[in-house]
């Protein structure tokens, strides 16, 4: 399970009237890359795939996740934190890291 914050669905829903993705699935995953190993990944997408796990968070956001990313992600908070120009964005809080990089984008297990 993965847990959004009120802050961080107030953020995905403002950034999907923006970008016109209003009504789209949020996905939350994972991908090779980035200074400790593996990349946080999230984006909109228009429908699961098919071994997706479709999860309801907070004001109606809707989560896709695929069965790899939960493996690592599993217990994580998703949170966003506002900010001047440096340490604001969307930042994950996961329990199942053993390294993070100093910019919080990228993790080892």
């Amino acid at each position: 399970m993965i847990n959004v914050t009120d802050a961080a669905a107030s953020e995905v829903l403002r950034l999907s009237r923006i970008q016109k993705k209003e009504g789209k699935f949020l996905r939350l995953g994972i991908e090779g890359g980035g200074c400790s190993g593996l990349s946080y990944l999230i984006r909109f997408d228009d429908e699961p795939a098919e071994f997706d796990q479709v999860l309801d968070g907070p004001n109606g956001i809707r989560i896709l996740i695929d069965p790899k990313s939960l493996v690592y992600l599993d217990g994580s908070v998703l949170d966003f934190q506002g900010g001047g120009v440096m340490g604001g964005g969307f930042k994950f809080q996961n329990p199942n890291a053993t390294h993070s990089c100093g910019c919080g984008t990228s993790f080892a297990v």
